[in-house]
């Protein structure tokens, strides 16, 4: 088959781009991994928020909306999304630190609420920490795991092809492609399309291309047995407002992660035990309960440019080479909308009206933006 695009990672990222662009083009989704999603997309704390990231990232989210809670025929067998709360809790000494969190203008899913408030929702909390909160009322768990594989099968029944296992890759441009060497095979197309993650600067450097300062972090989660003293199944998410941890049900336990970004070069990270530490400590010192067991822990990678916002399109340097990266901690909850708007920069459309009307412009996602251009100079 001739193929007229390679999209190196099969993350959330790739698959869902190529279940966008494979019904236009030959697409081939190279994973380097024997397994799809095995780094970020498999180790996120899977919630949906409109108010959390930058603007950019707000407009993506908003725009992910109602492919998530509507999406396709047989895209899945389960619901993707499902309602829960997000609280953003402060101490008497951050109340009025609570003010960053509330969205301008003002928007009808936050609402600032007392501290007597706070403790209904999670009587866990102590309350003669709580000093009161915002209640965010966009909030939803997701189906990390159906919304991927969901993407990987609208991919293949578009006709896209999947190979995984490729292991380390070559990259060279040659004749006006791009020639794709790999333990699975090599492979040519004319556009590479860079999918990769934390790994992201690494493969445009071998590429030819610029980096685009990409920072990946290490952030770690555990998960504990559900406390027996409360019914905590329908509990909201709950994140401090100095955002130095969150907590959240999760299939009948409870995942706390102490919110750390710790810069990393890209690996297959592993938790830290002095971040698992940590993570119970301020646990602890918030709520009257005490962690007794930990069920399970992981370590997971966001990776950030110097203004948090994805980097989507083609690199001015390196021809035929699009960039699809930068998504810190938003990929998922994003990530249909991301994928209609790379799929149109890839296509030389314009991006859709719905996602404009949020907006969402290639400027903003642009590897060529002002922004990132300072991190190269430096």
């Amino acid at each position: 088959m001739s193929l007229d695009l390679i999209i190196l990672g099969a993350g959330m990222a790739g698959a869902s781009l190529a279940a966008e662009v494979a019904p236009h083009r030959h697409v081939l989704l190279l994973e380097t991994e024997d397994q799809p999603g095995r780094h970020s997309t498999g180790r996120s704390a899977a919630m949906y928020f409109e108010s959390y990231g930058n603007a950019t990232v707000r407009a993506l989210t908003r725009g992910s909306r109602r492919f998530l809670l509507q999406p396709p025929e047989g895209f899945a067998d389960v619901p993707l999304m499902t309602r829960r709360d997000g609280l953003i809790v402060a101490g008497h000494q951050q109340v009025a630190g609570l003010s960053h969190w509330l969205m301008q203008p003002p928007v009808p899913e936050q609402k600032l609420v007392s501290a007597a408030e706070v403790m209904a929702l999670v009587p866990a909390l102590r309350a003669d920490w709580v000093g009161g909160g915002v209640l965010d009322t966009s909030g939803h768990d997701m189906e990390v795991a159906s919304i991927h594989q969901g993407y990987l099968r609208m991919a293949k029944r578009a006709g896209a092809q999947v190979v995984l296992g490729a292991g380390t890759v070559t990259l060279e441009r040659r004749g006006g492609l791009w020639h794709v060497g790999s333990r699975a095979g090599s492979f040519q197309a004319p556009v590479l399309v860079n999918a990769t993650g934390a790994w992201a600067d690494e493969v445009a450097v071998r590429a030819g291309a610029r980096p685009v300062g990409l920072q990946p972090m290490r952030r770690t989660a555990v998960t504990i047995p559900a406390p027996t003293e409360y019914d905590s199944r329908d509990w909201p998410m709950v994140i401090g407002a100095d955002e130095s941890f969150y907590f959240k049900p999760d299939a009948g336990q409870l995942l706390l992660s102490p919110a750390n970004e710790d810069p990393m070069p890209p690996c297959d990270v592993a938790p830290e035990d002095l971040d698992i530490a940590i993570a119970v400590d301020r646990f602890e010192t918030v709520t009257s309960l005490k962690v007794r067991r930990i069920n399970h822990r992981w370590a997971g990678l966001r990776s950030f440019v110097a203004d948090r916002s994805p980097v989507v399109g083609y690199d001015t340097h390196a021809e035929g080479f699009f960039w699809l990266a930068g998504q810190g901690g938003y990929g998922i909850q994003m990530a249909p909308g991301l994928a209609r708007a790379a799929a149109a920069l890839l296509l030389d459309r314009a991006i859709p009206e719905d996602l404009l009307d949020e907006g969402v412009t290639a400027a903003d996602l642009s590897p060529a933006r002002a922004s990132l251009q300072a991190v190269k100079a430096a």
